[in-house]
């Protein structure tokens, strides 16, 4: 039996296989399933063997700010929540923060069943540096506003991750071509699925790919940080002798060369230059 409150439930973002125990028990417990399309997550009960036998509620951009209420109501009553995306981890550019914020403010119980995300599962399967990273969301469809994310992300000095659709990718990465030519990415579909792929190399490399062979399905594209500016903007050997008062050489190497994506050998040298002159 659960306690009323707000459940945040993550569920399989292609494999059904990936829900977790917990989450299948606290979708069949709640007593309320408020879901970004009923008829998806219906038929995720369906697969699952879950009970249909209970209130299920749309929750969408379009309705977040009415149906706060509904369901706080619903939950001041006694009864739990169990608030799902179609596919993943709610609240990922899904709606749902306003509602857990309404929650906090007026002292309703809010828990996470964790599980799959599609962000941290493209990290995972890009190759493309993971110890920093920025979520922005889904590319915008119109060609001016897209332009313009770009160029705003352009001096960022992290992995970016977004959001976008087969229909656009040939789009995106042709504007990605001009704002960011040099740059590493990877484009990952399908993912947990069976024609999951990742598609990785330099911008226009693997924007030739895609139109030599058109892709299909749910895209994360991936694109690495600016080594370069990295390189430039940051004083290594400053940073060197400030991590080798805590740490040894060799630690302080690893997380340099880590943490500003630089190449190893290069910040080794530099180390052993610092280490011989303070001999």
């Amino acid at each position: 039996m659960l306690i009323s409150g707000l459940y945040i439930v993550a569920t399989p973002i292609g494999n059904v296989k990936d829900i977790s125990s917990r989450a299948v028990e606290i979708l069949s417990e709640a007593d309320v399933i408020a879901a970004e399309d009923t008829r998806v997550t219906k038929k995720l009960f369906t697969l699952l063997g879950l009970p249909l036998n209970k209130k299920f509620i749309p929750y969408e951009d379009h309705s977040e700010q009415e149906k706060f209420q509904q369901i706080i109501d619903i939950i001041n009553e006694g009864k739990s929540v169990a608030l799902v995306s179609d596919a993943g981890s709610p609240l990922i550019s899904d709606p749902g923060y306003k509602l857990v914020r309404e929650c906090r403010k007026q002292n309703i119980y809010v828990t996470t069943i964790p599980g799959a995300c599609a962000v941290v599962s493209a990290l995972q399967l890009s190759g493309l540096p993971t110890n920093r990273f920025m979520f922005a969301g889904f590319i915008p469809n119109k060609d001016k506003a897209r332009i313009d994310l770009f160029t705003e992300l352009k001096s960022i000095n992290t992995t970016l991750v977004l959001y976008e659709t087969a229909l656009r990718i040939e789009k995106s990465l042709s504007a990605l071509l001009k704002i960011m030519p040099d740059r590493e990415i990877a484009v990952v579909r399908e993912i947990t699925k069976m024609y999951e792929e990742c598609i990785s190399g330099k911008v226009d490399e693997v924007l030739l790919k895609i139109k030599e062979t058109p892709i299909k399905g749910e895209i994360v594209l991936v694109i690495a940080p600016p080594i370069e500016q990295c390189s430039n903007d940051i004083d290594v050997e400053e940073m060197l002798i400030a991590e080798m008062k805590n740490c040894s050489l060799k630690e302080a190497v690893k997380k340099i060369s880590e943490t500003y994506h630089l190449k190893r050998n290069d910040v080794y040298e530099k180390a052993l230059k610092l280490k011989n002159q303070s001999l």
